[in-house]
């Protein structure tokens, strides 16, 4: 019979293996929107430089955050994970 302990951690190592492929496909999409709007910039001629500017410091702004939010979420599975190694 499987001790409860090991049944949470599996199910702990599934959700952040559903995190991580989710995050990845998110980061896919990103990566096209990001590539489109350099498209659409290059031929904006239009668009003044000050939005050009200002949508390229939202797609950064956007791209960090998304590394930061990865970057906890990652730090705090591994809180997790070490609570269930340490007591074993």
């Amino acid at each position: 019979m499987m001790d409860h302990k090991q049944i949470a951690k599996q199910m702990v190592q599934f959700n952040k293996s559903a995190f991580d492929n989710s995050f990845k496909a998110m980061s896919l999409v990103y990566e096209q929107n990001e590539k489109m709007l350099d498209a659409f910039l290059g031929q904006a001629a239009w668009l003044p430089d000050e939005g050009k500017k200002a949508l390229q410091e939202w797609m950064n702004s956007y791209k960090q955050g998304c590394q930061d939010f990865k970057q906890m979420v990652d730090a705090n599975y591994e809180k997790v994970e070490t609570y269930f190694t340490d007591k074993e």
